[in-house]
């Protein structure tokens, strides 16, 4: 993914790294042919509850009408239940109101843009990872193998650097980059941080640089997976 990118870039220096310009979609956002990719992509974002809606107690307890906020909050706070529901129920807090604590971040969305197709790698503090590489070939990690889980929750650490910046979360996602760029994204309690720009402008640009070589590992790990041979 990284690799194969910066072959693309060409000798030119690249401007810094820099959150998306533009204004966000007015519908879906679908970077696939295949609905059920597109599907995949929106839920690493949680920020569509209702493509989370099931029948479990923790979903009631958040989509139903009669929700409170004194129980959504004991979900969001609860460092037990899984990362992507928690974010939900954050969002839930905010969209009601309610104060969210600032800047706890519980995942991060690397995207790739390349000349293919989209390449989409996600973890989150749970340990869990899911990737989605351009050809429509999905891998997803519920908190196992142990090293993958590990690399995951190294992941979300590293993105903490991008969420420390002074800039305030987004609540809105922009389309897909596009062009060799790259995008991450920080899943935070109180919102969206981006930082996009070049490969090699977001893998020298001090709060990126730990988030691309946490990402290239997590992403080898993954590869080696499928292969099931190891190695590198």
């Amino acid at each position: 993914m990284f690799k194969k990118l910066l072959a693309l870039l060409g000798k030119k220096a690249p401007p810094p790294a820099a959150a998306p310009q533009g204004e966000p979609p007015s519908g879906p956002i679908a970077p696939y042919a295949r609905e059920d990719l597109n599907l995949v992509y929106n839920l690493l974002f949680c920020d569509d509850a209702s493509l989370f809606k099931s029948g479990d107690d923790v979903t009631r307890a958040l989509f139903s009408e009669e929700a409170e906020p004194k129980i959504v909050r004991a979900i969001a706070d609860d460092a037990d239940e899984e990362s992507r529901v928690r974010v939900l129920a954050y969002n839930w807090l905010h969209d009601k109101l309610q104060p969210v604590p600032p800047k706890e971040t519980l995942g991060v969305v690397v995207e790739v843009a390349l000349e293919e197709g989209l390449d989409v790698l996600a973890a989150y503090a749970d340990g869990t990872a899911r990737y989605i590489n351009h050809t429509g070939k999905v891998s997803v990690y519920e908190s196992h193998p142990p090293e993958i889980a590990a690399q995951a929750r190294e992941l979300v650490k590293a993105a903490k650097g991008m969420v420390k910046t002074p800039v305030a979360g987004i609540r809105q996602r922009h389309l897909p980059p596009a062009g060799g760029q790259v995008r991450a994204t920080a899943l935070a309690s109180d919102g969206l941080y981006v930082n996009q720009g070049p490969f090699a402008a977001m893998a020298s640009a001090p709060h990126t640089v730990p988030v691309m070589q946490a990402a290239q590992k997590l992403l080898d790990l993954i590869v080696a997976q499928g292969r099931g041979d190891g190695r590198p």
